[in-house]
């Protein structure tokens, strides 16, 4: 099997979506945070929207749940350094309410771009409103974690967001033996493409 080379680059993504002023979370956003992390990583990382410590740091993933997932990462045999991750929405929602529809909508597009500019061989979505848009479904996460699934030619390991864990301590062990099976696909999916590490 051969992987497909991108035609997009994340830094036309990133210019594509400048200073956004798409939708109304512009006028009580601090900051854009497109998304961070190795620009051809085989592994990216997809969130719901930014919390608050995101918003001012400009980039995804730099909290308490951010903390956690670098802790966990491990498991699965990676480094911050080898991911790259982004989240469905680039705005922080006001009081980190849930992401609506047509912010969904709007804000997609960049989302698809970054998929497509980085061309990882996993997805995995960290929550309901990554899993759901990624996979195009209703179904909730604790009904789709735990197995690996496939959207084009991406796979696709849905996982609990790691703010869940924060105030849920026993879905910890779930969440570690996902990652364990993400090291597993990871494995996989390297001997499928006859590709090494990061």
């Amino acid at each position: 099997m051969t992987w497909i080379l991108s035609t997009i680059t994340l830094d036309e993504v990133r210019v594509n979506l400048g200073q956004c002023r798409r939708c109304e979370l512009c006028e009580t956003r601090t900051t854009v945070v497109f998304g961070v992390g190795n620009p051809h990583a085989q592994v990216m990382f997809i969130g719901e929207a930014p919390g608050k410590q995101e918003d001012l740091g400009a980039e995804p993933f730099i909290g308490a749940a951010g903390k956690y997932l670098n802790s966990l990462l491990g498991i699965a045999g990676l480094t911050r350094e080898e991911i790259y991750i982004a989240n469905v929405l680039k705005c922080r929602p006001p009081n980190n309410r849930d992401p609506l529809p047509a912010e969904i909508e709007i804000c997609s597009p960049f989302l698809r771009d970054q998929v497509r500019a980085v061309n990882p061989l996993i997805l995995v979505t960290l929550g309901r409103f990554a899993t759901q848009f990624i996979l195009k479904t209703d179904v909730g996460i604790s009904n789709l974690r735990g197995r690996v699934h496939m959207t084009g030619r991406f796979s696709v390991l849905p996982i609990y967001h790691p703010a869940a864990t924060l105030y849920d301590p026993s879905k910890g062990p779930v969440m570690e033996k996902d990652f364990e099976l993400l090291g597993a696909l990871i494995t996989k999916r390297r001997k499928e493409f006859g590709v090494t590490g990061a």
